[in-house]
């Protein structure tokens, strides 16, 4: 199998994009009103806990390819009952709220990046779910894909 066929390039590009974001993280000050500042922490440490839990309830199906592991199930429960791809949500808001606790263009740029990295990747895994699971259409259907009652 090529490489890209299962959407590796998605991959190298979170991971690259999260890399480049932490580096500007690190090495710009923080620069936000006091209020802004806990606010951006706020939801950065909720955007980990979400990541954290997401990962922790995909089990055995955790993969960062967008095509599903052979063997795995669709899973429909916790926060996936919420929205089709906590981890990415967790990630942005990781990302978001540390880019607000910084408010330094670059961060803000890198995010807007990711969301759309994300936004793309996600479309693709679907298309992946899809096909290996009947009842995903009805799924996406009902549940939002990446912020819960919203998009």
């Amino acid at each position: 199998m090529r490489f890209g066929a299962r959407g590796e390039w998605y991959v190298v590009g979170q991971f690259g994009l999260l890399g480049l974001l932490g580096l500007a993280l690190w090495l710009t000050p923080a620069s936000s009103p006091p209020w802004l500042g806990g606010l951006g922490r706020g939801l950065a440490w909720v955007g980990l806990g979400l990541l954290l839990l997401a990962a922790w309830q995909l089990g055995r199906n955790l993969t960062a390819m967008p095509q599903p592991r052979p063997g795995g199930y669709l899973v429909r429960e916790g926060l996936y009952r919420l929205v089709r791809h906590p981890i990415y949500c967790g990630l942005l808001l990781w990302a978001i709220g540390s880019s607000l606790a910084h408010l330094n263009p670059w961060t803000l740029f890198l995010s807007g990046l990711l969301f759309a990295l994300l936004d793309r990747k996600a479309a693709l895994e679907e298309r992946f779910l899809a096909s290996r699971y009947p009842e995903y259409k009805d799924y996406q259907r009902r549940v939002k894909k990446l912020i819960p009652w919203v998009y």
